[in-house]
């Protein structure tokens, strides 16, 4: 065990040789991460606006899918194959509105 201790004894501790103050990132890495924070925030919210949009999209088109699949049913229960909105009053005018 002599020789481990005096081989740790012979081995110098390392002394630092780069000045602290020039190693740091200063102001341009300050400002270089501010940008990058800024820049991550706003795709962030891009992207999030945009996946809300598309929810909101798909529920929309899911509506409107119900809408016509309800048109249909009423269609196809009609005797006569017409829409019941679309039935004549028998006077031969058309209907106001439409």
């Amino acid at each position: 065990m002599p020789a481990l201790a005096v081989l740790a004894a012979a081995t110098p501790s390392p002394v630092p040789t780069v000045d602290p103050d020039l190693v740091t990132p200063g102001p341009l890495g300050f400002l270089t991460i501010a940008l990058l924070v800024v820049v991550v925030f706003l795709l962030v919210a891009d992207m999030l606006r945009r996946v809300r949009r598309a929810k909101y999209r798909e529920e929309a088109n899911a509506v409107l899918d119900a809408e016509e699949a309800a048109a249909a049913d009423a269609r196809a229960d009609s005797p006569d194959g017409e829409r019941p909105d679309d039935a004549d009053d028998g006077d031969g005018a058309a209907t106001p509105g439409r």
